[in-house]
C-alpha cells in the first residue's frame, strides 16, 4: 500500500512556511557544470545591516537547523540560509566534495545574489565550510562564529582515540538508515537526549531526509577524514573590532550538544564548543586555538541546557 502521510514532509513545510513568515523566500540559482544552489533570502535587502550567512551542518536540511533563530537574527541581520550541496535543493553533478569546494559555491551563489561582504555563522560541518570561507574569500569575510566544527581534524586524532568516531561509524550515525542508528545519532548529539518517538517516526524520517544524495554525503563525510594534516590549516587573517553581544547570546543556543560550553572571544572568531561533545570532543577547540590563534581568555559559560 502507498504511503498517503508523512509527518517528516509536514513538518518541513511547517519550516518552509516559518521561514516565509520571518520574510525569507526560497531562491535557487545554476552556477554552471551541473552546480545547483539554493539559498534562503531576505525578501528585501536592508543596505544598512549586515549579512550573516548562517551554515548548516549534517543532519536534515539548513531550516530544520535554523527555524527558531531566524525571527531573532533578522532584526539585526539580512539573513541570508544556503543549503550546502546535496542538503535541501543543492546539488551537483560535478565530482568535488570537499569543504573548499563546498565554500566556492556558497560564495558564488552570494556573488549571483550581489551580495560582497558576509559575518559568518556555521555549525558543525557548516563550521568547516564557514572556515574555508574565510580562509579563501578574507577580503570579504568579516566576523566568523564556529560552532563545534572540528576543522583541526586530522588522522592522528582517530589513532589516539581523541576524535571517538572512525569514518565508516560517522557515515553510519550521521547517514542512519534504521531507528536504533536515529536514536544514537540523538543520544551524541544532545548532553540530555530528548525522547525520539516511535519506529514508524524515525523510518518516516529517515525515507525522507536519508536517503536522497546518501553516496554523495558519504563522500562528504569521507572528504573531511582523508589526507587532513594540522599543519596545513590555512590561518584566517581578517580582523574585526567586536561582536555583538546580542548576537552571541542567540548563537549559544543553537548548540545544544552540552549544558556547558567552552567559549573563545577574539580577533576575528568566535569559538564556541559543547562542554561534553561526544562527536567532536572539545579537545579540538583547545587545539584549533593553539594552531591558528594567539593566546586567549577562555570563558566557560554554565547553565546552557539541551532543549
Amino acid at each position: 500500500m502507498a504511503k498517503c502521510f508523512s509527518f517528516t514532509a509536514l513538518q518541513d513545510s511547517c519550516y518552509r512556511y516559518s521561514f516565509s513568515r520571518a520574510g525569507l523566500k526560497s531562491f535557487a540559482t545554476d552556477l554552471g557544470d551541473g552546480t545547483v544552489m539554493h539559498c534562503w533570502v531576505p525578501k528585501t535587502h536592508v543596505g544598512s545591516k549586515p549579512t550573516l550567512l548562517l551554515i548548516h551542518g549534517f543532519g536534515a536540511n539548513a531550516m530544520w537547523q535554523f527555524n527558531h533563530f531566524i525571527p531573532q537574527l533578522k532584526s539585526t541581520f539580512n539573513v541570508y540560509v544556503p543549503d550546502l550541496l546535496f542538503f535541501g535543493d543543492s546539488h551537483t553533478t560535478r565530482p568535488e566534495r570537499t569543504e573548499a569546494f563546498q565554500a566556492q559555491c556558497v560564495m558564488a551563489l552570494m556573488d549571483a545574489l550581489n551580495v560582497t561582504n558576509v559575518d559568518l555563522m556555521g555549525m558543525s560541518y557548516g563550521g568547516f565550510v564557514a572556515y574555508s570561507i574565510a580562509a579563501q574569500f578574507k577580503e570579504r569575510v568579516g566576523r566568523v562564529v564556529l560552532g563545534c566544527a572540528g576543522v583541526c581534524l586530522g588522522k592522528k586524532d582517530t589513532e589516539k582515540g581523541l576524535f571517538q568516531l572512525s569514518v565508516d561509524d560517522a557515515i553510519n550515525i550521521l547517514m542512519p538508515q534504521n531507528p536504533d542508528k536515529v536514536r544514537e545519532l540523538v543520544r551524541l548529539s544532545f548532553h540530555k537526549p530528548p525522547p525520539t518517538g516511535p519506529n514508524c517516526f524515525l523510518n518516516d524520517f529517515i525515507e525522507v531526509m536519508c536517503t536522497e544524495y546518501r553516496q554523495e554525503k558519504i563522500e562528504l563525510i569521507q572528504a573531511l577524514h582523508d589526507d587532513k594534516k594540522q599543519s596545513n590549516l590555512p590561518k584566517i587573517t581578517q580582523v574585526f573590532s567586536s561582536f555583538y553581544s546580542s548576537m552571541v547570546q542567540l548563537i549559544l543556543f543553537l548548540f545544544s550538544r552540552s549544558p556547558s560550553v567552552v567559549l573563545f572571544h577574539m580577533q576575528p572568531t568566535l569559538i564556541i564548543w559543547g562542554e561534553y561533545d561526544q562527536i567532536f570532543p572539545v579537545e579540538m577547540a583547545h587545539t584549533l586555538k593553539r594552531l591558528v590563534w594567539k593566546p586567549s581568555n577562555i570563558l566557560h559559560i554554565q547553565g546552557l541546557h539541551s532543549s
